[in-house]
């Protein structure tokens, strides 16, 4: 049994449409930003950042797992499954998880905050992080002409990683018709019953329409 701290913004849907698709058993507890939840000494002591999401493994001694990509490793290494057992191979699917990591999510996120978030339009800000984050969808969509999958040939977590961001391109104003490849494999992996169950957890929240409500959570994230 998993322990799922969560919310509903692309890195804590990552982990619920992991586990939909490993069909592990998990409990979900929602993290309340509005309440700063993420910052109280209980929660601390499971995510010393004050971030969503982590998980506890009830099956292995309560071990407890912060930071998206770590749990995604964590689960696929302990399941056997979406990771490859090829060095080479395993190796791709960990780069591209990185890459994930240490771009899209971190730029993509970037552009909201300027976009949404901050007090004042900054039309530099605004324009580096949209611009960054449109090459990043470049690379991605490059990569999606020449295998079926961003990991390879097979479905990974680089997969799941990565789609939760592009889902809510909209969100950062950019759209997805230059870029075919990316748009093709948004709409594939959006059919899937993993994705379409696991981006809901812990609620459903259209970003078409919820603007407010995603403004008030995001606004609760900014607090140090």
């Amino acid at each position: 049994m998993i322990e799922l701290f969560t919310a509903s913004t692309p890195n804590g849907r990552k982990v619920s449409i992991l586990l939909e698709e490993l069909g592990i058993p998990y409990t979900v507890y929602p993290v309340d930003f509005g309440k700063l939840e993420q910052k109280e000494e209980w929660y601390l002591k499971i995510n010393p950042n004050g971030r969503i999401p982590a998980i506890i493994d009830k099956d292995n001694g309560d071990f407890t797992v912060f930071e998206s990509g770590a749990i995604l490793l964590y689960l696929a290494e302990k399941t056997g499954k979406l990771l490859p057992k090829d060095l080479k191979e395993k190796s791709v699917v960990i780069q591209w998880l990185m890459f994930q990591m240490s771009g899209l999510g971190p730029m993509q996120g970037q552009a909201g905050v300027f976009l949404k978030y901050a007090p004042e339009k900054i039309p530099f800000a605004i324009s580096r992080y949209q611009n960054e984050t449109k090459r990043i969808y470049s690379v991605l969509n490059r990569r999606l002409g020449e295998t079926k999958y961003i990991g390879g040939n097979g479905f990974s977590i680089a997969d799941i990683a990565t789609w939760p961001w592009i889902n809510v391109h909209e969100w950062v104003e950019i759209s997805l018709d230059g870029f075919p490849n990316l748009k093709r494999w948004e709409e594939e992996l959006a059919k899937r019953p993993a994705f379409i169950k696991g981006k809901d957890i812990p609620n459903k929240v259209e970003y078409k329409t919820d603007e407010e409500k995603i403004k008030k959570k995001g606004q609760s994230i900014l607090v140090k």
